[in-house]
This record gives C-alpha cells, sequence and structure tokens, in this order.
C-alpha cells in the first residue's frame, strides 16, 4: 500500500516580496493540495527569520483551515518549551472547535530559532530538558477529568498529537506514550533508521494508537524534465548554502549552483538536504518509492516543496499526487 502523501509550508517568504505575499501562496497551494487529495497539511513554527513567516503558527493555521473544506491543517511542529502548555491547549482548542475533525497538534523540543530570539520568547532553558513533563501537561488539558485549571476551549476535545524530532529523543517518547511520530529528515537525514527504529522498539499501544505510525519528511521538486526539477530545487541549495556561510534570507530564484558553492559546500549541502527528490513525475516517484523500500514502515510522506516561481510549487505538488494517483 502506497504511503500517505501530506505537504509541509514553511511560508517561504520569497525574494522581493513580504510575509503577506507569503500568506497568499500558502492559501492558493493549500487549496490546491486539498483539490489533489492531499491527506494533511502542516505549517512549522520558526522565529528571527527572515525568509520563513509561519511564527504565529495557529494564527497561521487558522487562516489556512478557513480557506479550504476538508484538508487536515496542524503545526508541524509548535515548538512547545517556547510557550507554556495551557496556552497551546486553548489557542488548539479554539482551532478544533473551529474546524472539527481537521486540527492537528505536532510537538518539538527545539526552540525554532537562535537563542538570542529563544530568551526574547521568555523560553526556559530547561524547557526542552523537560519536554517529557510539558507534553504531559499538555496532554491532561485535553482530558476530561476535573482539575482547578481546565483549557476553554480545549477539555475533552479530540485532538491528535505528534511528536516531532531529528533525533532518537522524541522518537523514544512518541513510543512510550503511544503518539504518532513524525521525522525531519527533509533537513536531518542521518538519524532517520534508527529513529524509526526506536519508535517500533519502545512502542506501547494507548487510547490514540493501536499500532506505530511513522511520518517522514522530505523535499520533492516536481517538473516536466529532470533537468528542470534539479534547477528549482536549487532556491533550497541556497538557502542552506547561505546557513553555512553565516547569512539567512529570503528565499531566492533559482539559479545554476556551480557558479556558488565550492567542493566541500556542495558536499555540506547535498549531505544535509540528502533526501532531496527533483526531476520529472516519474523520476521523483521512483526515488521515492526507493526511499520507502529501504526503510521500515513509513505510513506518511510529507513533502517540503521551497519552489520560488509559485506557479510552478503549485504544479510540482499536483504531479505529485498524479504520479501517486496512477500508481494506486
Amino acid at each position: 500500500m502506497l504511503p500517505k502523501l501530506s505537504v509541509l509550508d514553511l511560508a517561504p517568504v520569497l525574494e522581493g516580496e513580504t510575509p503577506a505575499d507569503a500568506f497568499l501562496h500558502s492559501r492558493a497551494l493549500i487549496q490546491l493540495a486539498e483539490k489533489c487529495g492531499y491527506h494533511r497539511y502542516w505549517v512549522a513554527e520558526h522565529h528571527n527569520m527572515e525568509g520563513i513567516a509561519s511564527s504565529a503558527t495557529a494564527v497561521l493555521i487558522c487562516y489556512l483551515a478557513g480557506a479550504t473544506n476538508k484538508i487536515r491543517v496542524g503545526a508541524g511542529g509548535i515548538m512547545l518549551p517556547n510557550h507554556a502548555p495551557l496556552v497551546i491547549a486553548e489557542q488548539f482548542g479554539t482551532l478544533e472547535s473551529m474546524f472539527p475533525g481537521r486540527i492537528d497538534l505536532g510537538l518539538g523540543r527545539a526552540p525554532g530559532t537562535d537563542m538570542l530570539t529563544a530568551r526574547a520568547l521568555r523560553r526556559d532553558e530547561a524547557g526542552a530538558y523537560q519536554f517529557d513533563e510539558l507534553v504531559d501537561e499538555l496532554m491532561s488539558y485535553f482530558d476530561d477529568e476535573h482539575r482547578a485549571v481546565i483549557a476553554v476551549p480545549g477539555k475533552g476535545l479530540n485532538i491528535p498529537i505528534w511528536l516531532l524530532g531529528s533525533s532518537l529523543y522524541s522518537a523514544r517518547l512518541a513510543g512510550v506514550l503511544g503518539l504518532p511520530f513524525a521525522f525531519a529528515s527533509h533537513f536531518a537525514p542521518d538519524l532517520l533508521d534508527d529513529a524509526i527504529d526506536t519508535y517500533h522498539r519502545n512502542f506501547r499501544p494507548s487510547q490514540f494508537l493501536d499500532a506505530p505510525y511513522t511520518m517522514v519528511s522530505i523535499n520533492a521538486f516536481v517538473a516536466d524534465t529532470d533537468e528542470e526539477g534539479e534547477f528549482l530545487a536549487s532556491s533550497l541549495y541556497q538557502q542552506f548554502l547561505g546557513m553555512i556561510r553565516g547569512k539567512r534570507g529570503k528565499t531566492p530564484a533559482p539559479t545554476n549552483m556551480d557558479e556558488l558553492w565550492n567542493e566541500e559546500e556542495k558536499k555540506q549541502v547535498l549531505h544535509t538536504l540528502k533526501y532531496t527528490f527533483a526531476g520529472s513525475k516519474e523520476t521523483v516517484y521512483k526515488q521515492i518509492m526507493e526511499f520507502i523500500a529501504q526503510r521500515r514502515a513509513v505510513d506518511e510522506i510529507m513533502v517540503n516543496g521551497p519552489i520560488y516561481d509559485q506557479e510552478k510549487r503549485r504544479k510540482s505538488f499536483e504531479l505529485l499526487a498524479q504520479s501517486f494517483k496512477e500508481q494506486a
């Protein structure tokens, strides 16, 4: 059986544009994703990044869910140590009350930014080491038990909670708690297989899941030809090259990477973005199927595709969905 297909959108801000433009692009993309049959659409919390507009994640989820009718919409994720668990329970309780049966809450423990900005968020640096307790507290606000402090809205609502990770920590915790697990292999490939194994080894059936459920994220750039797909991917390569060089910025137009990076930089970028698949829909589908065949129990693929040209971005997701439907 083919895995489900979903979308990861960081609300990229393009060079020459503003966050307001990014939100309009995201609205158009989620509407296309719903039409094409994608299962869910997630946005992720980031801060102090000129090229990513999804900092107020719950607000953006509300905007996107309001523009659609049935696709699941959620956070991939909320960086829980940045927030009081009660506030997140109230925010997502509100979203679930507005859009019943369509909201996901994915949780991460990284700051989603640099440490200076983390302090500006009033983030307790110990929070990452108390992630288990923060997750337990958050989950408690959704149950029906009587307690002194309740989340309204939130109490008694069934909001799927996911744990997200790029290491083994959240994989183990997701297994112990019997929650679904998503691994950020689109930028952290090294521990993917170990994390999936850790999750399965530690999984305990729960009120949420009878069996493990694993989602992995990849980057995909689909076009009419292999050459065009590979060219479109250069926007992502430029962003990661900028990080290596200590420069962050907006999503750039595609270009010839051989004119920008040296061999060591190329090696580093391509390693970090190991699970980036680019080319025609036939090529990318084959690459994704090989990726799935090499590992254990991938139930869902979440696709990141930060293409500069928005018409080509939407076409990329449309072609990818077509390739899966043709093989269903």
